[in-house]
């Protein structure tokens, strides 16, 4: 069970006039109703926790299944969780994050996307030298990625935890053999770089992917459950090896600044319409991907950059042409003028304030209160 992150509150159960933080209600919730019942069947009260940054956050969640476990009289020890590394603080306290969670702790997990987001977010007005390449070229094979994932890797089988793989965001098809090849050409490759890299499992965005990645896991595994004992003592990462954002190849376009406009609108019209999953241009979009394209476009705005393929200046007059071609593009193509309407005002919010918003979620929660 994933409960929310701490930036959400839960205005629907308040303590002292005040609502309650939403992570902690979605916990105990889940956790006073199921964990009884999931122990009887063998199972247990397993988390997947997200968005944390710093080995703080790990304690007080430790603290938090501590006071759970006692107050229903469970063994401590029965709560599991996987962490989620999806942040660039939390990469730089893994060690330290597994070590808060001791008792508790399954594993970490790369959450490559929202990773990817918030290294626009924290560096975005650190200079050029931050500005990451179009969208379509962030690979995990851009050094800072793999220096990322190796030492996730490396960190979690030191300390005898499982070290998970990202999510494949390519969607295969039932009628288009051409996209069905190029999906499984790519979803292969990924899926074989992380079980020659040492993880331990990983996700894929369709059900129709996953024979696929556990074939390719068990090729590499065969009848054994992980491969823990890949300690990968070759492994050096430094701080520098995680902040080489400008070694990422690539170039930013006109045409990326484009297409981060036509995903994040498409992504936003779904998610205001109730879905927090899209599948748009063959691919799993969700909120970690918006976040990546809006804040792409705030960084680009604030560091004047020049486009690659126009020669032309990143301005907010720029994107707001962009932006009025592509909501006419889209009306054209069929979409919902009242949900594309909505999407463009948040996404121009979110994009173009001068004051950068934290999560783009926020403002669009508001937006269906």
């Amino acid at each position: 069970m994933r409960p929310r992150g701490w930036h959400f509150d839960e205005k629907h159960l308040t303590e002292s006039g005040r609502p309650v933080v939403g992570a902690i209600f979605d916990f105990g919730m889940h956790f006073f109703h199921n964990a009884k019942e999931l122990i009887a069947r063998g199972s247990g009260p397993y988390f997947y926790l997200p968005k944390m940054e710093s080995h703080l956050e790990a304690r007080l969640w430790n603290d938090i299944f501590v006071e759970a476990q006692r107050f229903l009289g469970i063994p401590q020890g029965s709560i599991r969780a996987t962490v989620l590394i999806e942040t660039i603080p939390a990469a730089f306290e893994m060690e330290e994050i597994l070590y808060e969670l001791k008792d508790h702790a399954s594993g970490l997990n790369a959450g490559r996307w929202d990773y990817m987001f918030s290294i626009v977010k924290n560096f975005r007005d650190a200079g050029a030298k931050f500005v990451l390449p179009d969208r379509a070229s962030l690979t995990m094979t851009a050094p800072m990625m793999r220096a990322y994932t190796d030492l996730l890797v490396s960190t979690c089988h030191r300390r005898g935890a499982f070290a998970m793989g990202g999510m494949a965001a390519f969607i295969p098809s039932r009628k288009d053999e051409e996209i069905n090849k190029i999906a499984i050409e790519k979803v292969t490759a990924d899926k074989k770089r992380e079980v020659t890299d040492g993880f331990d499992g990983s996700w894929v965005a369709h059900p129709d992917l996953v024979s696929l990645c556990a074939d390719i896991f068990t090729s590499v595994l065969g009848d054994r459950p992980n491969q823990l004992d890949r300690l990968r003592p070759e492994v050096n990462v430094t701080a520098a090896q995680l902040l080489s954002v400008d070694q990422t190849p690539g170039s930013v376009s006109e045409g990326g600044l484009h297409q981060n406009i036509d995903i994040a609108l498409q992504y936003l019209a779904a998610w205001l319409d109730g879905n927090g999953a899209a599948s748009i241009h063959n691919l799993m979009e969700d909120a970690a991907t918006a976040e990546i394209s809006r804040s792409q476009i705030w960084q680009q705005v604030r560091n004047s950059v020049t486009y690659s393929d126009t020669g032309r200046v990143a301005t907010k007059a720029l994107v707001q042409e962009a932006l009025n071609a592509e909501v006419l593009r889209l009306k054209e193509a069929g979409f919902d003028p009242e949900k594309l309407a909505q999407a463009a005002q948040l996404f121009e919010r979110v994009s173009l304030a001068d004051e950068y918003v934290d999560f783009l979620t926020l403002p669009a929660l508001e937006m269906i209160d």
